[in-house]
C-alpha cells in the first residue's frame, strides 16, 4: 500500500491515491520505493530473463512492436530494439506540456513498474524516483497520444530522460540537455533491457494523471459554485426555501443534497433574505431555474465527480502493461493499455464543467438587466450611462463559456487507425484530458466572474447585511463599489482566489466545513 507523509510517497506493490498523485506533481513530494515492490520487481524480472534466451519468440522481449510484432530479433540486437522504441516513439509535437502533467505522468508509470508486472529491473523504478526526487522534468508536447497502446509519445519523452537523452527542465526550471542535467544532480543514465523500453510506454499514465488532477480541482469548483450559487440567490432578491432538506429529500440524488446544504449554510443568516420573507413583502412565486435549480445542476456535476473519482481510483489500482508478467509467472499480452475507462469520464467531467459555467453565466446576466434584478442599477454601474459597471465582465464570461460548450464536445467518439492497422481503435483519451484541463481553468473564471459580480449586487443591498459567509467571501475578494475602474485585475483578483481555494476558505469560516 502507499504511504503519504506531508513529505514522502511511499511506492509500492499497492495503488498510489489520487492524493498521491497531487503531492508529487504539484508539492513535490518526495517519492521512495517500498522493499515490497523492489522485491516484486526483481522477481518479475528473473522470467524476463529466462525468456531472454528462448528460441520461441515473446512480444516486447524478443521481437519487434506493434505491426512489427511478427519480426524476431537477435539477441545482440535487444538493447539497440529498446533505444531504438524510445527514440522513435519520442515523436510529440506542439506545445509543452505543464510540469505538473509529467509529474503525475511519471509518479504513475512508477506506480506501475512497482507492481513487479511489468518486468522491469529495479534500477529502472529507481531512476524515475531520483528524476522526481530532484526536480528534473522531461520537456513532453501536446500532440503525440492516441490513449492506447499507452500514451505513446508522451511517456516515450520521460522514458528518453531515464536513458541520459533528449532535454528537460531542472529543478529551477531551465531547459537542458539530459545528459548534463543528470550528471549534476548524479544520477545515472539507464541502459534498457529486453522488454523495458515497451514498459515504460505502455500505460494510460498522463491521462490518468490528468484525470487526478482534475478530480481534485473540480471538487472545490463544485463546493465554489455552490457558494456563487447562494451569493447570486441572496444578490438577487431569490429565496433559499426551495434548498430546504424535505424538499431535496422527495429526490435523492446524493450530489444534490450536498449542494442544497451547502447553499442553507451559506444563506443562513442573510438580512437580505429575511427582507422580503413574508408573502407580502415579495411577489414572486419562484425564481428562475437558474437560482431555483442550482443544487440540482451543481449536484448532478458532483454525483459525475464521484464516477469519475470511481474509475480513476480502479485505473490507479490498475497494472497496465503489455505484456505482463502474472502473478503465475506467465507472460501474456492483454488489452489492458486502452484508455476508454479514462476516455469517457474525461469527456464525461468536460460536459459536467460546461454546464455548471453556463448556469453561472446566466445567474451573472440576470444581475445586470434592470428587468430582473430587482432594483438594482443597470449592469451595477454606480451612474449607468456614464458608467458600464460589469457589462463586459459578463461578455468574457459568455465567450468563456461559449468555449467550455466546444470543449464539451467528446474527444472519445473519435478514432483513427495507426500502426499499419493493427492499432485500429484509440481511445482519444489523452487529446481528451488536455481539454479538461481547459475547461476547469476556464470553469475556475466563469466562478470568479459570478462571485464578483454577486458580491457588488450584495453590496448595493445596503443598508440591508449579507449572511457572515457571503459578506466574508466579498471582503476577501476586496472590491469597493463606486465608478468604473480598470477591471481586469479584479477579476484576476477573483479568479485567484476561486482557484486557490480561497472562496470557500472564507465562507467556511462562518459555515463550517461544507461538501
Amino acid at each position: 500500500m502507499t504511504v503519504i507523509d506531508t513529505q514522502i510517497v511511499t511506492v509500492g506493490v499497492g495503488p498510489v491515491s489520487r492524493d498521491d498523485v497531487v503531492a508529487v506533481a504539484r508539492h513535490d513530494a518526495i517519492v521512495s520505493i517500498g522493499a515490497d515492490a523492489l522485491a516484486a520487481m526483481a522477481d518479475s524480472r528473473a522470467v524476463i530473463e529466462r525468456l531472454a534466451d528462448d528460441t520461441v519468440p515473446h512480444y516486447g522481449v524478443s521481437t519487434g512492436f506493434g505491426a512489427l510484432a511478427t519480426r524476431h530479433i537477435p539477441l545482440d540486437d535487444r538493447k539497440q530494439l529498446q533505444r531504438s522504441l524510445i527514440r522513435s516513439h519520442a515523436a510529440g509535437n506542439g506545445p509543452e506540456v505543464e510540469r505538473e502533467v509529467i509529474r503525475a505522468t511519471m509518479l504513475l508509470r512508477l506506480s506501475t513498474l512497482a507492481t513487479g508486472r511489468t518486468g522491469v529491473r529495479p534500477v529502472v523504478a529507481q531512476t524515475y524516483a531520483a528524476l522526481l526526487n530532484a526536480g528534473i522534468t522531461p520537456v513532453v508536447h501536446e500532440y503525440g497520444s492516441l490513449g492506447c497502446s499507452g500514451d505513446l509519445a508522451p511517456l516515450a519523452h520521460c522514458a528518453l530522460a531515464v536513458m541520459g537523452e533528449g532535454v528537460v527542465r531542472d529543478a529551477s526550471g531551465a531547459v537542458r540537455e539530459t545528459a548534463d542535467a543528470l550528471r549534476e544532480a548524479g544520477i545515472e543514465p539507464v541502459e534498457l533491457a529486453e522488454k523495458e523500453g515497451l514498459a515504460l510506454i505502455n500505460g494510460t499514465d498522463g491521462m490518468l494523471g490528468q484525470l487526478s488532477l482534475a478530480l481534485h480541482d473540480l471538487a472545490r469548483l463544485v463546493t465554489t459554485a455552490d457558494i456563487t450559487a447562494a451569493m447570486s440567490v441572496e444578490g438577487l432578491m431569490g429565496t433559499d426555501n426551495v434548498f430546504a432538506a424535505d424538499l431535496q429529500a422527495l429526490r435523492p440524488q446524493v450530489g444534490q443534497g450536498a449542494s442544497a446544504e451547502n447553499m442553507r449554510k451559506v444563506l443562513s443568516d442573510s438580512q437580505i433574505r429575511e427582507s422580503h420573507r413574508l408573502a407580502d413583502e415579495c411577489p414572486r412565486v419562484q425564481d428562475a431555474y437558474s437560482l431555483r435549480c442550482a443544487p440540482q445542476v451543481a449536484g448532478a456535476v458532483r454525483d459525475t465527480i464521484a464516477h469519475a473519482a470511481l474509475i480513476a481510483d480502479r485505473e490507479l489500482a490498475s497494472a497496465v502493461d503489455n505484456p505482463v508478467v502474472t502473478l503465475d509467472g506467465r507472460v501474456e499480452s492483454n488489452g489492458n493499455f486502452h484508455g476508454a475507462p479514462v476516455a469517457y469520464v474525461l469527456d464525461f467531467l468536460a460536459i459536467a464543467a460546461a454546464d455548471l459555467a453556463s448556469m453561472s453565466e446566466r445567474r451573472t446576466d440576470r444581475f445586470l438587466d434592470v428587468s430582473r434584478n430587482h432594483g438594482l442599477p443597470a449592469f451595477l454601474a454606480d451612474d449607468p450611462g456614464v458608467d458600464s459597471g460589469l457589462m463586459i465582465a459578463q461578455y468574457t464570461q459568455a465567450a468563456i463559456v461559449s468555449e467550455l460548450k466546444r470543449l464539451a464536445n467528446p474527444a472519445s467518439v473519435d478514432s483513427i487507425p495507426s500502426s499499419a492497422m493493427q492499432e485500429d481503435h484509440v481511445s482519444m483519451g489523452w487529446s481528451g484530458a488536455r481539454k479538461l484541463r481547459r475547461a476547469i481553468d476556464g470553469l475556475s473564471r466563469v466562478l470568479a466572474i459570478e462571485c464578483l459580480t454577486a458580491s457588488r449586487g450584495v453590496q448595493l443591498r445596503a443598508p440591508l447585511t449579507p449572511a457572515p459567509a457571503t459578506g466574508a467571501v466579498s471582503q476577501a475578494l476586496g472590491v469597493p463599489a463606486g465608478p468604473d475602474r480598470f477591471l481586469a485585475p479584479d477579476i484576476e483578483t477573483a479568479v485567484e482566489l476561486v482557484k486557490t481555494g480561497g472562496v470557500v476558505d472564507a465562507a467556511e469560516a462562518h459555515t463550517g466545513p461544507l461538501n
